[in-house]
């Protein structure tokens, strides 16, 4: 069966709601790794015992960010490998692990729940393993991509060569 984090989604939101703290709906927090401070999910797992941290801290504010799987992403990471230097075999070999993430579109595949406290942002975030692999791929790509441009002497497209 197919992971979708839209049922713990949910259950997060009821929790939140009935917690009393305001609760805003945020973008991916992606700020400087050496302020973020990331909850231990894989020892505890429960976003409940986040939750009540936050509450024993004193936060008031909770931030809340949920992904779900857009064809988009897949359709431009497609579009990058297109245009990389790829052997035909590892073109491939991407292709058809990109097109077996399409299964998943529309699912919820990342969750994630924050607060700030003294400069800090506490973290507890969750996502699936496919949606990982995707990142994979991703990052994978943009690498290939960077080394294309160092090799021809481009800096990306921001700058002229003149």
């Amino acid at each position: 069966m197919a992971v979708d984090l839209e049922t713990l989604r949910t259950e997060i939101m009821a929790d939140l709601k009935s917690s009393g703290m305001a609760v805003f709906h945020a973008s991916h927090r992606a700020l400087d790794p050496l302020n973020q401070i990331f909850w231990d999910v894989e020892r505890h797992p429960d976003f409940r015992a986040f939750i009540a941290v936050a509450q024993q801290a004193g936060a008031k504010l909770i931030s809340f960010h949920h992904h779900a799987l857009s064809v988009d992403q897949i359709d431009e990471a497609l579009d990058q490998l297109e245009d990389s230097d790829f052997t035909r075999e590892e073109k491939r070999h991407y292709e058809t692990r990109l097109k077996k993430l399409r299964d998943y579109e529309g699912f919820t595949c990342s969750v994630e729940v924050s607060f700030s406290l003294e400069s800090k942002v506490y973290v507890f975030e969750v996502h699936t393993d496919w949606y990982a692999s995707l990142n994979d791929i991703l990052a994978e790509l943009e690498a290939a991509n960077e080394e294309e441009d160092e090799e021809d002497g481009s800096l990306g497209g921001y700058f002229s060569n003149n």
